[in-house]
């Protein structure tokens, strides 16, 4: 096999390898220096602890609060739910049950998003360090996981005629959605 082809197989997976290895190695860096005391002398160790620490609740946190927002903005009145857009980019128009349902898995994730927020913030807060870390490190892929697994049981339970769709046309869908509409020629 040429080295060429190798290496190029190898940098596709570079970001599902980071997307595994730094939680888990943030996770142990937490563990590691856990019973390093949170004061600023006579070393800087802690200072750098705590920034860590802070920095990676932060991001945590901001990424489930913007998750969960973007998500139930899109279920006020008048608009259309978030799975609702992408089910009808995938398929064209939404017949009623299918956008019922997904109306209701709009509320689902918004409801996940919102208690993954609440469960690390509390975590945070009353529950040791390594507790909270191995909650948001660790668990949280597991988690979002399980949440795609359970809807997609869910879907085949519920709908008559469930859509069915490959993890790479799921990606592409999502990557489209950041791309501007094209208007028809001759519109302004």
């Amino acid at each position: 096999m040429p080295a060429r082809t190798t290496s190029a197989r190898w940098l596709r997976r570079l970001p599902v390898l980071a997307l595994v290895a730094v939680p888990v190695l943030s996770h142990l860096a937490i563990m590691r220096t856990s019973g390093v005391p949170l004061m600023l002398a006579p070393r800087l160790a802690p200072l750098a602890k705590l920034s860590f620490v802070t920095v990676s609740a932060l991001t945590h946190w901001a990424i489930y609060a913007t998750l969960f927002v973007s998500f139930a903005m899109t279920l006020r009145p008048g608009r259309e739910p978030l799975i609702s857009a992408m089910a009808r980019r995938l398929h064209g128009p939404v017949p009623a049950p299918l956008a019922r349902y997904t109306r209701r898995v709009t509320m689902a994730w918004s409801g996940f998003f919102l208690a993954q927020l609440v469960v690390s913030v509390t975590l945070f807060v009353f529950a040791p360090l390594v507790v909270w870390s191995f909650f948001v490190n660790i668990l949280d892929l597991p988690l979002v996981a399980a949440m795609f697994a359970a809807e997609y049981a869910v879907r085949l339970r519920c709908l008559a005629d469930p859509p069915r769709h490959s993890l790479a046309e799921i990606m592409a869908m999502v990557a489209d959605v950041r791309k501007p509409r094209e208007e028809p020629a001759g519109t302004l």
